[in-house]
């Protein structure tokens, strides 16, 4: 169980991490774009696949997350890496909490209503 726990810890703090490199000079533009989706994801309140859906409920924070922070940290430049990883540690330090995206929420919202309304048109 701790392994899990120091995986998810390293999920939030990586979350953070993105939010520091996307206005990282030095970032490349990909990895800006690719950091940009992954926190508004990840910092909004509000998952795309809700969790009270069995299974695919999860699927988005076990799989998704994880994967967009891999392809972001893959773009980001070394120097880039380890300088926004010290400043989200020491944010998840001071603060405690990960911050929170509203504009992620409302990307989201606007996608299940895009879906919904895709959904009404095709019945």
């Amino acid at each position: 169980m701790k392994i899990v726990s120091l995986w998810a810890k390293g999920i939030k703090r990586d979350a953070v991490m993105l939010w520091f490199a996307r206005k990282h000079p030095d970032t490349p533009l990909l990895a800006k774009i690719v950091c940009v989706v992954a926190v508004l994801y990840a910092l909004s309140p509000i998952d795309l696949v809700p969790d009270f859906i069995p299974i695919l409920g999860y699927v988005d924070d076990a799989l998704l997350l994880p994967a967009m922070i891999w392809l972001a940290v893959r773009l980001l430049p070394p120097q880039v890496l380890v300088l926004c990883r010290q400043q989200a540690d020491d944010w998840m330090r001071q603060r405690g909490v990960k911050p929170r995206s509203y504009i992620g929420a409302a990307i989201v919202v606007a996608i299940w209503c895009l879906i919904g309304y895709l959904c009404w048109r095709w019945i």
